[in-house]
């Protein structure tokens, strides 16, 4: 069943240099209690994707300018892009019904409160608890996401912490409502890679214990791998390919997944150098006419140069965006 229909998104920015198409008609679905992972390098539209969901784009200079986001809860739809970003129904739903993890935890925790009080501000606030109630709140989610001495962290400043549990300690505000949709944008990047995996193994854990959903944003492939049910790959704002994690690795249709695959290091493969993607991303301002990824593909034809492919499923359940396949 589905948590979230993302149907023709198309969100923009409007600058003096002219207009970003960062978001240009994207289409994806989030099953209930199931990852999805949204792969891309930086620039694709990954994050702006995430923020259209939560109502935070900046107007102006960004808009929605099409396309729904269907949230399915208690048996009704409802479309989220209706919605007044600063509307009190949009307020109950952000941080309520569906919470973000942001990349940089002490650029979005404030750093003249407690970890408690951040993690209570949400609690009351939508929960209706009384501040005794709702700090037992925050020390049973510190607990739960694996800081130790939580009576004692609660009453302490983000600068008191280390940076693993800072992480963890945005997690534990994120789920202190038990969200249907969790949003990780990139959480885990800039961790060293043990923490990573114990952020990831926590995040796995909550996910099966609150009964939640996940949107995971990020540029590591490694880390979908091992988070994800289901894989969108993105390109200059639109999605490439689409398909579940193990499809996506194994048999991967476009050329920009495979050229996101042959440049991951690997044990088992017998090369001397990995095989970086050429050139670089496209100016933003300057988007080619047709096939975003042309200038780069080794595979680029003439049809490419002048005409958008659109998304095509070329296996069950796997749908690509590329003129090899028409």
């Amino acid at each position: 069943m589905p948590l979230i229909e993302v149907r023709g998104l198309k969100t923009y920015f409007y600058t003096e240099d002219g207009i970003v198409r960062a978001v240009d008609g994207v289409d994806y679905v989030i099953e209930q209690e199931k990852t999805l992972g949204v792969v891309g390098e930086s620039g694709c539209g990954k994050s702006v994707t995430a923020l259209s969901i939560m109502g935070l784009v900046q107007i102006p200079p960004g808009k929605i300018e099409d396309g729904e986001i269907l949230f399915h809860r208690d048996g009704q739809v409802m479309d989220l892009t209706k919605l007044n970003p600063k509307g009190r129904e949009m307020r109950a739903i952000r941080g309520n019904e569906i919470a973000m993890i942001f990349q940089e935890p002490m650029t979005s925790l404030n750093p003249v409160y407690t970890i408690g009080n951040q993690i209570m501000e949400a609690i009351i606030l939508h929960q209706k608890l009384n501040k005794k109630d709702s700090k037992n709140k925050a020390i049973e989610m510190l607990r739960a996401v694996g800081i130790p001495l939580p009576e004692q962290r609660v009453d302490e400043y983000p600068h008191q912490l280390s940076g693993g549990m800072r992480q963890r300690a945005m997690i534990a505000m994120a789920m202190s409502c038990n969200p249907s949709l969790l949003i990780a944008d990139e959480p885990t990047t800039a961790l060293d890679v043990t923490i990573q995996a114990q952020v990831l193994e926590l995040m796995n854990a909550l996910r099966a214990e609150f009964q939640a959903s996940i949107q995971f944003i990020t540029h590591d492939l490694g880390v979908i791998a091992g988070m994800a049910d289901d894989v969108v790959v993105m390109y200059l704002g639109r999605i490439v390919e689409a398909s579940n994690v193990r499809e996506v690795f194994h048999n991967g249709k476009h050329p920009y997944t495979q050229g996101l695959m042959n440049s991951i290091p690997s044990l088992a493969a017998e090369k001397e150098r990995l095989e970086p993607i050429k050139g670089v991303v496209p100016d933003p301002f300057d988007v080619p006419a047709g096939c975003g990824f042309e200038p780069r593909c080794p595979h680029a034809m003439e049809i490419c140069k002048t005409k958008m492919p659109d998304l095509k499923e070329v296996a069950p359940g796997h749908t690509t965006a590329c003129w090899l396949y028409e």
